[in-house]
This record gives structure tokens, C-alpha cells and sequence, in this order.
């Protein structure tokens, strides 16, 4: 079973592949996908967004994808901006015919570290031990993409 985890932003969106064979989580791969500020527009932004997404998906073929929740309490702008790119992300899941699952901040974090209280160093540090990277992944979008789909993994259980 093939999982991307998806880290939603409009500057960057965090992705990390994990693939589940009986007992053993393996590392695929992570990154970021970027869109620049000053782009010709908002809806290249999303396009992109879009269409790295849909080639990564052609590359990976995942079977399930597992996204973060937004989680805003201040900025409704940028509430708006990643509302936006996670409806991207949505319709490139349904292009694809994959599953989306949606997890909140604290769901990732105690499903990765046993605590829905860690902190960021906490998460990313414990990624690396579990998935036995020799160095913490970064970005920390990227890493942030890695917990989503080990926390999908660990709640299939």
C-alpha cells in the first residue's frame, strides 16, 4: 500500500510517499512543491500546485492519500489562500481515483510521537527514527508531509 502524505500551503505544499508492506513502513520519497508570490497570478499558482501533484501521483500511484485539516485561528486570508489549495489537492485525488483521508494537526502528532502535545523538533525527529533516515527531512513542510501519511498508516492499523 502506497500512502502520500500531503502538507497543504500556497508557497509550499509539503508531500512525503510511504509504502506499507505487512509490518514494514518504507521511505519512498518527500518534497515540496513551491509557487512564487510574485507568479503571473493566483490561478498559476494553483495550477502548478495541480499539475505537479498529478505528475507525482502518475510516478508514485498511490492508493490512498492523507491530508492535513486546515487549522486557522487568526488569519483568514491565508485560511482562504490553503482552503484553496487543498481544494486543488482534492480534485487532483479525485482525477486520480484516490482516497483522500483528512487528519488535524494533534491527530499527526500523536499518532507519530504518542503525544498530541509534541512539538515540531519532537515530530520531526521521531520521523526520522521510524522511517530510519539519516538525517531529519527538510523542508519542514516536506517532513511535515512525511507525518500525515505515517499518521494514515498508523490509524489503518
Amino acid at each position: 500500500m502506497m500512502v502520500v502524505g500531503i502538507d497543504p500551503g500556497l508557497a509550499r505544499v509539503g508531500y512525503g510517499f510511504l509504502r506499507k508492506t505487512g509490518n514494514k513502513t518504507e521511505y519512498i520519497s518527500h518534497g515540496c512543491i513551491t509557487t512564487e508570490a510574485g507568479s503571473p497570478s493566483h490561478e498559476a499558482r494553483l495550477k502548478k500546485i495541480y499539475d505537479e501533484l498529478s505528475d507525482l501521483f502518475h510516478g508514485n500511484k498511490p492508493g490512498f492519500a492523507a491530508v492535513e485539516k486546515l487549522f486557522f485561528t487568526k488569519n483568514i486570508t491565508s485560511a482562504m489562500a490553503v482552503a484553496e489549495v487543498r481544494g486543488v489537492i482534492l480534485l487532483a485525488c479525485a482525477k486520480e481515483a484516490i482516497p483522500v483521508f483528512e487528519y488535524t494537526p494533534n491527530q499527526v502528532k500523536q499518532a507519530v510521537t504518542g503525544s498530541g502535545r509534541a512539538d515540531k523538533k519532537q515530530v520531526q525527529e521521531m520521523i526520522k527514527r521510524l522511517l530510519h533516515l539519516d538525517a531529519v527531512p527538510t523542508p519542514d513542510d516536506a517532513a511535515d508531509g512525511l507525518s500525515i501519511a505515517l499518521c494514515h498508516i498508523n490509524r489503518m492499523r
